[in-house]
């Protein structure tokens, strides 16, 4: 049985300027990613590739109308693609690198075969996805109301690339969704069935570096994270490497009916979901993996074990106010929707609970963060 795989090498530069001598970008690359990285970071380096902007196809997360649009004008002959951005460009470039692209709702079907067709490398924009590790990509199907993740050898990268320089202008309100993603990736692979030590010496690391750099910037201020972009970035790196391996679970699962219907950020659609799913957890079963995970947590945190899920949300309120789910505009009436939609589509992620939850159960989370 497999234990732990990386795909992609990784890779380290000091400014895009490097990576783009090193990597020889030219014509037959496309470049896909967003008009205020470019600006600034791509444009002054006269690049010969052809350039798509993610934004001109439509705002927020990506979904499969933004990919079947983003493929029709992308130039056929490129042999590689070059995708830099969060983890919505990064997971559109996965799809464009495949034989079979269109229709999108027969590929996440398994209607169409996934063959790799391109060659692909990922530079992550923010400290969150961990998209440039993994083979997931993950789209909001409009006409079904949900978010559904797609993977599969194929769609890994060939390269991931970490340029810390392009995190400098991420604003606070984005490096605070996107790093609580990172610290739920890490914490659900820890408890996943799938998990190794290997993959919990990534998911335990990662968690580390995020909580400490959280604890700075609760003392000292946003601006505290500069310092620390690398620190965060290489987190984010490591919590995609043992969520690429052990999987994410039902955080993350019940976070998508939310983000795909009141288009509420991926990072802050789980934190919405994040402690009811934990305490569920607990009600159920106190020992094993997620004791060992508590006794971590409470360490880092200075607070008894029973106490970490309080203590952990007081330090996320530092950086972004909780809500409940009415607040996003969530309808009583949905909980059930939504959690018949989690129970059709997110079983990839189920399987991953730390203990299995049942539809009553899941209602429950639902209904408490309501």
């Amino acid at each position: 049985m497999t234990q732990f795989v990386i795909h992609p090498s990784i890779w380290q530069y000091d400014t895009c300027q490097a990576f783009a001598q090193d990597f020889h970008l030219g014509p037959q690359d496309l470049l896909l990613t967003n008009e205020f990285l470019y600006t600034p970071y791509f444009a002054p380096l006269n690049l010969p590739c052809p350039v798509l902007f993610q934004e001109k196809y439509g705002l927020g997360e990506p979904s499969d109308e933004m990919v079947e649009a983003i493929y029709r004008d992308m130039p056929k002959e490129v042999t590689r693609v070059i995708a830099v951005g969060g983890g919505g460009v990064l997971d559109i470039a996965k799809l464009l690198v495949l034989q079979h692209v269109t229709p999108i709702l027969d590929l996440y079907d398994g209607k169409l075969p996934l063959q790799k067709a391109r060659d692909l490398v990922l530079v992550p924009t923010t400290c969150g996805t961990g998209s440039e590790v993994t083979n997931i990509s993950i789209l909001a199907l409009l006409s079904r109301r949900t978010k559904k993740g797609l993977a599969h050898e194929s769609m890994f990268a060939d390269q991931a690339v970490l340029i810390p320089e392009l995190l400098k202008g991420l604003p606070f309100s984005v490096f605070a969704t996107s790093s609580i993603d990172a610290l739920i990736h890490a914490i659900e692979s820890s408890l996943s069935p799938k998990a190794s030590a290997t993959t919990k010496l990534f998911g335990y690391q990662a968690i580390a570096w995020i909580l400490k750099g959280y604890l700075a910037i609760r003392d000292q201020g946003p601006d505290a994270r500069f310092p620390l972009l690398s620190q965060f970035l290489l987190a984010s790196n490591y919590a995609g490497i043992a969520f690429g391996n052990a999987g994410c679970a039902a955080v993350h699962a019940l976070s998508y009916p939310l983000g795909a219907v009141y288009h509420v950020p991926h990072g802050e659609s789980n934190y919405a979901m994040f402690t009811g799913v934990m305490k569920q957890y607990l009600a159920i079963r106190s020992d094993g993996a997620i004791a060992e995970l508590n006794a971590f947590l409470a360490q880092l945190l200075d607070c008894p074990p029973e106490a970490v899920y309080e203590a952990l949300e007081d330090l996320l309120s530092c950086l972004l106010p909780k809500k409940a789910l009415h607040e996003y505009g969530m309808q009583e009436h949905e909980l059930a929707e939504f959690t018949d939609s989690v129970l059709a589509n997110q079983q990839r992620l189920l399987q991953n609970n730390f203990v299995p939850l049942s539809r009553e159960q899941i209602y429950a989370i639902y209904r408490s963060l309501y």
